[in-house]
């Protein structure tokens, strides 16, 4: 330490650490041309002490003057050193760093100017100390004090060029302490950090892009900034990586995908454009790199479809379309399972456009990799059914393409029935809102005579009655009001002379048992009055109730519609079609007076012509309501006729068909008396003492002794019309017949 303060005149030793700026400056420039002197000696072990003794007296001392002429001190020693200087600059720069932090923002300062001065004199050769300083210039550029950042300003841009003119310049070691720093908040950071990137991409020689993944979220974090000048900034600069990406033949894609797939669910919109419209690129320009990352970009893809922004959903639905028309293979890499899983959630959306999207992948799954999908069906088929519930009619229609699509196999298709009518009978509010449409759209779908043919075989088996019943009526009123089963009613209309009506007829005929009004209805459609008429006067007191009341209701207002055309204009020729005539009149007996179907009915039947009402050979040849014609056709003789009609009721047994409809509706009997039985043994529990039972009990009796016996005028209507040769035909809680 002698051979240094020997070196140095006492005057500049104490002048460093003057309070005046200018006493400072003028010592430094003493000790440069004391340390030009001794470089040009060559006396190195000198200008070595001189720096410790800068350093340890000055740059590391409690006082701040003294700080201060250490730092000048430094950077006028680099400047007398010159060519020399990069031999001492371990000994000179980090100390002049370590100052970036001090208290004192004066010090501050003074650090900034100091190492300008010593860049300028070595230039690249600081290169080694990039990091630190590209670290304490990030913090410097949010510093407190406005003359700090100004300074550190000044020699951000000298580094900036320095780094931009050196080969000696390694992006690898940076990378991570950009990285690092690009979750830093502070504005003037994020402007400090922005300003980098652009810098070092604009190098030829530096290949920014291949490190992007590290920085790219940051970036984007970056758009979301609370400042206008930072959103500009950041965007200027993830356009120049993205126009890069076009034109580069080697991008790592992967991993850049996953930060996007992020930035895609962002809060903000503009991060949300920027992301889906880069995801838009990747998918046209990654091609077999991004295939694993379908499902990733998908789950991105899908929310952004239905963006309260246009353009966010614009570019949303242009990227799925390019997604989904790509053709790659499992065998490639493309997880079917995975896409699946990504749909199935989406459809548990908000939104209807996304739902429908969701659903659009699944059908195309399902169309070009089949085999795939249902080995994943178990994952998604419950999902499938529970979106049959959705609001949306689109969704439901979409639903039901993607589960006729699955039901092409036998074994799915009478898996999908039973699931449908499951839910059909856990939740009664579908079958009301969604049952026409769901059956219907299947019908279209899958075959109309198939799905109903496998439906009643579920139903016929069905243990709740009490839905077997409104599921019987709600089938039953689709077939006879839908477009869509026209050819279904065309096939039941000649049931009793075609042989695949017939079977129609009798696999349909077991579970519409549930329901009289649907019998009846399905007989008046085959054109079986006769039998029609039977069921009718089959009828108990007990099921006239209100529902009975409001299914006929449906029914006599349906005999007006086109589809019974026929049938109106059958009662044309009542001698040919006495039993429609009687069929109609018992309805007739059954409805109130005062209902507007009474109305409706009795107008139609009194326009009925008043001929040809005697029985005779004319009348029993066309009972059934068979045209005329069609037993006519190639006989001629009175024998052959009847014959002829004979036959075509043998394929059909309607008395094994009545005794199936009285087994099941006794059967619906015997539920609602329990039912009845249930509640009045359930009210007569709270009863505390078994006096008050009895006495309960026999004025219940003497209520039912005076009481006049059950009649109707319905009932009472039946029984004048039934047929007397029938009259011996009775059973438990029947009607005569």
């Amino acid at each position: 330490m002698s051979d240094a303060l020997s070196a140095i005149p006492a005057a500049v030793h104490r002048n460093l650490s003057d309070k005046l700026y200018e006493k400072r400056k003028n010592a430094a420039l003493e000790l440069e041309n004391t340390v030009k002197n001794l470089t040009s000696a060559g006396d190195h072990d000198k200008i070595s002490k001189v720096i410790e003794m800068l350093i340890k007296e000055f740059a590391k001392s409690p006082q701040a003057n003294h700080r201060k002429g250490g730092l000048i001190g430094l950077a006028a020693v680099t400047v007398g050193l010159s060519s020399e200087a990069a031999q001492y600059l371990e000994q000179i720069v980090p100390p002049v760093i370590n100052s970036f932090s001090d208290q004192d923002s004066r010090v501050r300062y003074y650090a900034c100017e100091a190492l300008y001065n010593i860049a300028k004199v070595v230039r690249g050769e600081f290169i080694i100390f990039f990091n630190q300083i590209f670290d304490a210039l990030c913090k410097l550029s949010a510093d407190s004090d406005a003359n700090v950042q100004s300074a550190a300003h000044l020699l951000d841009r000298l580094v900036k060029d320095i780094v931009t003119e050196s080969d000696q310049f390694s992006i690898e070691e940076f990378i991570p302490l950009l990285k690092e720093r690009m979750n830093v908040l502070n504005p003037y950071v994020r402007q400090f950090l922005v300003g980098w990137i652009t810098v070092l991409d604009s190098v030829p020689d530096i290949d920014m892009l291949g490190f992007l993944p590290d920085f790219l979220d940051g970036l984007f974090n970056m758009l979301s900034d609370s400042s206008h000048e930072i959103r500009q900034q950041a965007d200027s600069a993830l356009s120049e990586f993205l126009q890069e990406i076009k034109n580069s033949p080697s991008v790592d894609y992967g991993r850049m995908a996953e930060i996007l797939v992020q930035r895609a669910s962002s809060p903000d919109e503009f991060t949300r454009y920027t992301a889906i419209t880069w995801i838009n690129e990747f998918v046209k320009l990654g091609g077999d790199q991004l295939v694993r990352y379908y499902a990733d970009i998908l789950g991105a893809i899908l929310p952004c479809i239905s963006d309260k922004e246009e353009k966010i959903r614009v570019v949303a639905r242009e990227t799925n379309e390019e997604l989904r028309s790509i053709h790659v293979e499992p065998s490639d890499g493309f997880e079917v399972g995975a896409i699946l899983s990504v749909a199935r959630r989406q459809l548990s959306s908000d939104n209807e456009a996304t739902r429908i999207e969701a659903l659009n992948w699944i059908s195309t799954l399902l169309n070009k990799h089949r085999t795939e999908v249902l080995c994943f069906l178990n994952d998604i088929f419950d999902t499938l059914l529970k979106a049959l519930s959705d609001s949306s009619d689109d969704v439901v229609l979409l639903v039901l393409e993607v589960h006729a699509g699955v039901a092409k196999d036998p074994q799915h298709f009478r898996q999908l029935i039973v699931f449908l009518v499951h839910n059909f009978r856990a939740d009664n509010s579908l079958l009301e809102r969604r049952g026409a449409l769901i059956v219907r759209r299947l019908c279209v779908l899958l075959d109309a005579e198939r799905v109903y043919r496998e439906l009643s075989t579920i139903l016929e088996g069905e243990d709740n009655l009490e839905f077997a019943s409104t599921m019987v009526q709600a089938l039953n009123l689709i077939l006879l009001t839908s477009p869509e089963l026209s050819k279904l009613r065309d096939l039941l209309k000649g049931s009793l002379v075609n042989r695949e009506g017939k079977e129609l007829l009798v696999a349909l005929y077991a579970s519409w048992c549930h329901s009289p009004m649907a019998i009846i209805s399905l007989c008046l459609l085959a054109q079986a009055y006769q039998h029609a008429s039977v069921v009718i006067q089959s009828l108990v007191e007990e099921d006239m109730n209100v529902k009975f009341l409001v299914q006929l209701d449906k029914l006599i207002r349906l005999l007006e519609t086109p589809i019974f055309t026929y049938l109106r204009l059958q009662l044309l020729e009542p001698g040919r079609y006495t039993w429609l005539l009687k069929t109609l009149y018992g309805l007739l007996m059954l409805l109130p007076q005062q209902s507007a179907a009474f109305k409706i009915l009795r107008t139609r039947l009194k326009t009925v012509p008043t001929y040809s009402f005697s029985g005779g050979e004319q009348i029993t040849r066309a009972s059934s309501g068979v045209p005329f014609s069609q037993y006519m056709h190639d006989h001629e003789d009175g024998d052959t006729k009847d014959n002829n009609i004979k036959s075509s009721h043998q394929g059909i047994n309607f008395g094994a068909r009545l005794q199936q409809f009285e087994n099941v509706q006794n059967q619906h009997r015997a539920q609602a008396r329990t039912k009845v039985n249930y509640s009045y043994s359930t009210s007569s529990s709270s009863s505390t003492s078994k006096e008050v039972g009895r006495s309960e009990e026999q004025q219940q009796q003497q209520q039912q002794q005076q009481r006049p016996p059950p009649s109707s005028t319905s009932s009472s209507v039946a029984d004048n019309n039934r047929p007397p040769s029938r009259s011996s035909r009775k059973g438990p809680g029947q009607l005569q017949l």
